[in-house]
Parts: structure tokens; sequence; C-alpha cells
């Protein structure tokens, strides 16, 4: 996690940034009835490392379009949006969870990473 120095401030905080994650990559050499599951755990992890948080929680709608064709057949890339927000409950975990949302595009030439408003 995030090491903090003395004297400052927590970096955490609530942001919401697009990304584009390359599941293709993260499948490889993947049995086929594995594909699917492997791809969620693979947008799981992506989104801890990069949202700094442990608790990752995933749409309805990214898992629909993850799972849309199949067990096997994945798409090759997918948009996603991660929040991370303030929780209001207090299980010990930290203070922060994650939202991963499905964010559909037509075509991903040119994408980047973008910080969006959090909603």
């Amino acid at each position: 996690m995030v090491k903090k120095e003395k004297g400052k401030p927590n970096p955490l905080g609530e942001v919401s940034r697009d990304y584009t994650i390359n599941l293709h990559k993260g499948v490889h050499k993947e049995t086929f009835k594995r594909k699917a599951p492997r791809a969620v755990s693979y947008i799981i992890n992506f989104a801890r490392k990069n949202m700094l948080t442990e608790d990752v929680r995933i749409d309805p709608s990214l898992n629909e379009a993850v799972w849309a064709r199949g067990i096997r057949n994945l798409p090759r890339r997918i948009r996603v949006r991660l929040q991370r927000k303030k929780k209001e409950e207090d299980d010990g975990k930290g203070k922060y969870y994650t939202l991963a949302q499905h964010v559909p595009v037509e075509s991903f030439d040119g994408l980047k990473t973008e910080i969006t408003k959090s909603q």
C-alpha cells in the first residue's frame, strides 16, 4: 500500500478515472473454461493496484460486458471507470473502496487514462 510520510497528509481521497484494460493480456494461456472468471479477477487486481484499495466492487454491467460473449470468447479490451469512494460502514479493511463500472466505447483508438468527475 502507500507509505505515509511524516508530516504529509494522507494521499488517498475520492477520485474517478477511466482506464482501458487489455483483457487479452490478462488471460493469455488460460484454459477456455476459466477465461471469463480469470478476466474478472484480472480487473479486480488491476483496480487494487491502481486505486490503492483492498475492497473492490464490480458493477453488474461490467460483469455482463465481460461475460456477454460467453465464458471463452472475451472482448480483447474493455473500458472501465474506477471510482475510489469513502466507505459508509466501518469493517476494518480501510476507509475507501473501489467501484468498477463499464464504459461503453465504439473504438479504443487514441484513448488514454482520464480523470473524470466523481458522481
